[in-house]
């Protein structure tokens, strides 16, 4: 008997090629691997390596914009107390309102005075409902007790902080039409909210007419003037945070000393200690790519 053929013939003699979506090749089985499978493997191929210095840049947006919210709960303290009446609440409005305009004046390269004339149109029916609705929001929870409006107002905002949109990616800029994502709209409805409830327990309509006025403008239109401030120039952004920072500290610190040190221990939480944690989990991070991945199928078109 030649054994000449029969060697020729046997699976050991055979090469074996790489068939796509598991063909059957003669010889060898559908889970054949040779001693070549692993040498295409690559290790952490699509792992973006962080800076620690533009990581706590980035999270200068989070420290930002939980001062706002910060300096937003400060009014609404001042303003129970009566240490704020109407009409300085009414003053610090429009005074806040013209500095907003004034900064997109000045950063928004596609903002033009009709755009402009249509802001404040709105501005205007906006403020003429909310002044219209006043006495309603007024007596709307007058069956509630204090403690349920202050646990529920409380919860809204951590929830407001929780789901908004840190990056600006769902910011209507002018010229440009975005539709919000879900969480962007129920951090805006849970801020609206909460405004009702603190608008709620004040003492007059004019008083509630000025808070919520306050409110609204600050959680709508502050997240877009420091979109604005950002896109214009990020060393802009930076100095513009940080003062922000510093002035809430000091009047959080005239409030309360406990309540300053814990904001503090906040801020430098999520500007350093969360950066930092993020570069040490990644050491961590083996992400594996090799030839058992899902076939990306290429089209060469040529003429």
């Amino acid at each position: 008997m030649d054994t000449s053929i029969s060697e020729s013939s046997s699976p050991t003699q055979l090469k074996w090629r790489k068939v796509a979506y598991g063909g059957m090749q003669p010889g060898f089985d559908d889970n054949h691997t040779d001693e070549t499978f692993l040498e295409e493997m690559v290790t952490n191929a699509n792992v973006v390596k962080r800076n620690m210095v533009n990581l706590m840049l980035d999270s200068v947006s989070i420290s930002q914009y939980l001062c706002i919210v910060s300096l937003v709960v400060m009014v609404w303290t001042y303003t129970l107390r009566s240490t704020l009446d109407e009409n300085s609440l009414l003053f610090l409005d429009f005074g806040l309102l013209g500095l907003g305009f004034l900064v997109l004046l000045l950063t928004e390269e596609m903002l033009s005075l009709n755009l402009l004339f249509h802001y404040f149109l709105n501005i205007s029916f906006f403020m003429t409902g909310l002044y219209v609705l006043a006495p309603i929001y007024h007596t709307l929870t007058r069956s509630i007790s204090s403690d349920s409006i202050w646990a529920v107002t409380v919860g809204l905002l951590l929830i407001h902080l929780f789901l908004h949109d840190y990056s600006g990616s769902t910011i209507k800029v002018p010229g440009a039409l975005k539709n919000p994502s879900l969480t962007s709209c129920i951090s805006l409805n849970a801020s609206v909210v909460a405004s009702v409830f603190v608008a709620s327990r004040l003492p007059s309509r004019l008083h509630v007419f000025a808070l919520m006025l306050f409110s609204l403008q600050t959680f709508l239109f502050a997240p877009l003037v420091s979109y604005s401030i950002k896109k214009y120039s990020f060393c802009l952004h930076i100095w513009f945070s940080f003062g922000l920072m510093m002035i809430t500290l000091a009047f959080v610190y005239t409030l309360h000393s406990l309540l300053f040190v814990l904001l503090l221990g906040l801020l430098v939480f999520i500007t350093v200690i969360c950066p930092y944690w993020l570069i040490r989990i990644q050491e961590y991070k083996f992400e594996i790519n090799g030839p058992w991945d899902e076939a990306k199928l290429c089209f060469d078109i040529t003429d």
